[in-house]
Parts: C-alpha cells; sequence; structure tokens
C-alpha cells in the first residue's frame, strides 16, 4: 500500500470558500478538515491538519514550506487556489513526491477587468472624485477640477506578457492604445494578435503612459520595478500592479509618487500585505483594492472546482488538470 495513502482520504481546506465549495470533495467520499473559520490558520493549526491530510487546498497566504511538507506523510497534492504559487517550497514538493496544482485561465478576463479598472480610477481620479462628491463640499462644475490623464490613444507597457498581460492588451487595443510587452522571452502567440511590440523593460517605460504589471514574482522579478526604473517612466505615468506586491518595491513608488516622479497608482496587491502601508495609505492619487482581482461569483467558483477537481484527480491516481511545473 501507499503510504501517501489513509484509508479515507481527509483534504485540508485553509479558507471559508464560495460556492460550490467542497461539495465535489465530500461527493467522493473525502472527509474534509475546513481550517480558517475564524480567520487565516497559523502555523500549529496547518501542521496538524496536515499532517493526517492526503490533499489540500490552499491560498496564497498560507505558507507550505518544506517543514510543513515534511511533517504531512500521507500528503499527495496541494491544490493553490491562484495562479500564482510562490507561497509553496515547490523543490521540497517534487522531492517528496507531491504534486502541486493551480487555477490558470480561469480567472484570466477577471483580473484583467479589474487591471483595467484600476487603470482608469487612477487615471481620471475617480477615487478622489467620488471623495468629494460624497463629502457635501463640492461646489459645482468648473473646467479645472479633478484634471486626469486621457486613456484613449496613449501607450500601455504591459510587464509579464501571459495570458492575462494579453486580454489587458485586448483591453487597450479596445482604447486605441499602442501596447507595448515586456516579458524575459518572446511571447509571438500573445503579442502578434494584439499588435504588441516588445521591448526592453526600460525603454518600454520611458516610452508608457500606463504600466500594468502582471508579472508573478520570482527571484528575478522581486522588486524588477524599483526606484531606477520608476526614474526611466514619465511623470505623467500611472502604474498599476494586478501581479504579486513584491515585483514593485513599494518603498520606491511611495517616493515615486509622492515626489511626482510618476502621476499615481492602481494597485490590488502589496509587498507586505496584508499590511498596507500608512505612507500608501494616505496618498490621494493611488486606488487601493484588497487583492480581488479574481473576485467575482463566477471566477472564484471555477477557481474551487478547478481545485477540488486536481484533489479528486491526483488521489485517485489521475494526472491533475493543471499542474505546477
Amino acid at each position: 500500500m501507499n503510504a501517501r495513502l489513509t484509508p479515507v482520504p481527509r483534504i485540508a481546506v485553509t479558507r471559508t470558500l464560495p460556492e460550490p465549495g467542497t461539495t465535489s470533495l465530500q461527493h467522493a467520499g473525502f472527509v474534509v478538515d475546513q481550517l480558517g473559520s475564524t480567520g487565516n490558520p497559523g502555523v500549529v493549526e496547518l501542521a496538524a491538519a496536515f499532517a493526517t491530510a492526503s490533499g489540500a487546498l490552499t491560498t496564497l497566504a498560507d505558507v507550505v514550506d518544506r517543514t510543513l511538507l515534511e511533517q504531512s506523510p500521507h500528503l499527495k497534492v496541494v491544490a493553490n487556489i491562484a495562479v500564482g504559487f510562490d507561497n509553496i517550497d515547490l523543490v521540497a514538493a517534487r522531492e517528496l513526491g507531491i504534486v502541486v496544482t493551480n487555477t490558470p485561465d480561469v480567472l484570466t478576463e477577471a483580473v484583467a477587468d479589474l487591471a483595467w479598472a484600476l487603470l482608469l480610477a487612477a487615471a481620471r481620479r475617480i477615487v478622489e472624485g467620488d471623495s468629494w462628491a460624497r463629502s457635501g463640499a463640492w461646489p459645482g462644475w468648473a473646467p479645472d477640477q479633478v484634471l486626469g490623464q486621457t486613456v484613449h490613444g496613449k501607450t500601455i507597457a504591459i510587464v509579464g506578457m501571459g495570458r492575462i498581460g494579453a486580454a489587458i492588451g485586448r483591453r487597450a487595443r479596445g482604447f486605441g492604445m499602442q501596447v507595448l510587452s515586456c516579458s524575459r522571452t518572446p511571447k509571438p502567440l500573445l503579442e502578434d494578435p494584439i499588435g504588441a511590440r516588445r521591448l526592453p523593460l526600460h525603454d518600454a517605460l520611458a516610452e508608457a503612459d500606463f504600466v500594468v504589471v502582471v508579472a508573478p514574482l520570482t527571484s528575478s522579478s522581486h522588486h524588477l520595478i524599483d526606484a531606477e526604473a520608476f526614474a526611466a517612466m514619465r511623470s505623467n505615468a500611472v502604474l498599476v500592479n494586478v501581479g504579486r506586491g513584491s515585483v514593485v518595491d513599494e518603498r520606491a513608488l511611495i517616493d515615486a509618487v509622492r515626489g511626482g516622479v510618476i502621476a499615481g497608482a492602481g494597485l490590488d496587491v502589496f509587498e507586505f500585505e496584508p499590511e498596507i502601508s500608512a505612507e500608501l495609505r494616505s496618498l490621494p492619487n493611488v486606488v487601493l483594492t484588497p487583492h480581488i482581482g479574481s473576485a467575482t461569483h463566477e471566477t472564484r467558483a471555477k477557481m474551487v472546482q478547478l481545485c477540488c477537481d486536481n484533489i479528486i484527480r491526483v488521489i485517485g491516481g489521475d494526472s491533475p488538470l493543471t499542474p505546477v511545473g
């Protein structure tokens, strides 16, 4: 008998999930250990659940490191409910024969929508205008009020030309924009249909009116957008980040916005999340959303179901639908 199997497979689910939830896991005959009902599960709670689990459904906020994996003798699969997987020690998982999966494709359009919403909100100063309109102090229309940036016909640089980046590029073309692609390798199947021109990062930053970061977090992308990168950008430029918080040097971003090096930013991810610095929160020309790129009813339901399907397949001896690595 395989040492990684338990007689009745148990699945550790680290957060309360939206519908359909764990229904398919229960229908498959698994015992579901639901964690995180009162918030983020701690190290001790995770370790206790993983110790008897054949599978785990995790989020980016869960640190699945070598220690946790080595203490999980029955674990066969970790299904991360995200495209990213930098919270999981892939080397350790591979050595231990544990499959890791993610949820690509199903959230592409939702994240691209959110990126576009942040771009428009930051460019047109929507949040500032909304606050003023709600304050009761707005005196009425005047020609010099809340002037923002024109979006139509401008140039956008997409840092990380994957599926989501291409979806953002399609939206940009609808606004008559020139699209620049910043990626480590050419992506003709994604770049050509949207007419994207591939440029080195700092060359693209120098041309772009809008810079959208969709890059995953790796050792080479950490602080990819740093003080030097901001210095290369136009003073009217707006930065949007829907990738990973640490791809952008948050200190450098605050200094760039505060010093007028760039015009503003729209952020759905943060370097130290869930902590968002008071300095960042105080900047009126920065739009903040709490990591809701995939947060639509339809998208989250598809993500949950994909995680469950991957777990069922791996524990049943089949290949996962969306393996990582």
